[in-house]
């Protein structure tokens, strides 16, 4: 572990949120570098932001705002990732509490006639902003704001599988894993057979089919779990967090 990658918590926490520290010590090489980190915050953090506060009432625009202002105001200038500790262990437990007192104090700065210059705030860009998932649309504010956390580490999660793969030219082994759970999973449709997918990637049997598929399920289960360890604070969190995404996974994408 570099020296950029230490947290201020001592211990085996060393070892948790460690990406959010490389991402502020790289953003310290760039000019502008405030706007540099606010472009990765919200790149990792506005989905389950914009969606909570779409679904406390908010409009597209004002979501949008209070998102930029969120994370540039508290994320960023209040040092949040260095509390983490405080959330006793999750990170998103720690944002989500923050998030309200932030629109508390949203709500006294506009009393008072004190808004975030417009300048400041970095462009996001959001497809179709204006409107929610339909599952998002079901929830109340605080269980959106969980479900999108979810789904979105499994997204970040799935990305990284495929890179990997791709790489390595291991195609077919994210492919057969698309074509068999993810698609079918995401999509409402029946699993094609493994003898059609043997067809399709030139794959000598179902056997191998069968050893490709849970060879990428373990991989993608590794992922996550690398993607879970830069949201927590302790070992601890991370096994209570896994539990709440493999039944998230088991329930929605019985993947």
């Amino acid at each position: 572990m570099g020296s950029h990658d230490q947290t201020s918590m001592g211990g085996q926490r060393e070892a948790f949120l460690t990406t959010h520290w490389s991402l502020i010590e790289d953003v310290k090489k760039h000019e502008d570098r405030d706007r540099a980190l606010i472009g990765l915050l919200l790149e990792r953090y506005w989905k389950p932001v914009y969606c909570y506060l779409r679904r406390k009432g908010y409009d597209n625009e004002q979501a949008k705002d209070l998102t930029q202002g969120f994370l540039h105001e508290v994320v960023l200038n209040r040092h949040l990732v260095e509390r983490a500790e405080s959330s006793k262990g999750r990170f998103r437990s720690l944002l989500l509490h923050a998030l309200n007192q932030y629109l508390v104090d949203v709500q006294r700065k506009e009393t008072a006639g004190k808004r975030i210059p417009k300048e400041k705030l970095v462009p996001l860009d959001i497809a179709d902003p204006a409107t929610l998932p339909q599952m998002v649309c079901q929830l109340d504010a605080e269980q959106s704001f969980n479900y999108v956390w979810k789904a979105d580490l499994l997204e970040r999660a799935l990305a990284e599988v495929k890179n990997r793969y791709t790489q390595q030219g291991m195609e077919a082994h994210w492919c057969v894993f698309r074509d068999r759970l993810l698609e079918p999973a995401l999509e409402g449709h029946n699993p094609p057979p493994l003898t059609e997918l043997c067809q399709r990637y030139d794959i000598k049997d179902e056997a191998t089919v069968s050893n490709m598929l849970n060879t990428t399920k373990k991989c993608v289960r590794r992922v996550l779990k690398d993607c879970v360890r830069q949201t927590v604070a302790s070992s601890e969190a991370q096994e209570e967090e896994l539990k709440e995404i493999s039944k998230f996974l088991e329930r929605e994408h019985k993947i």
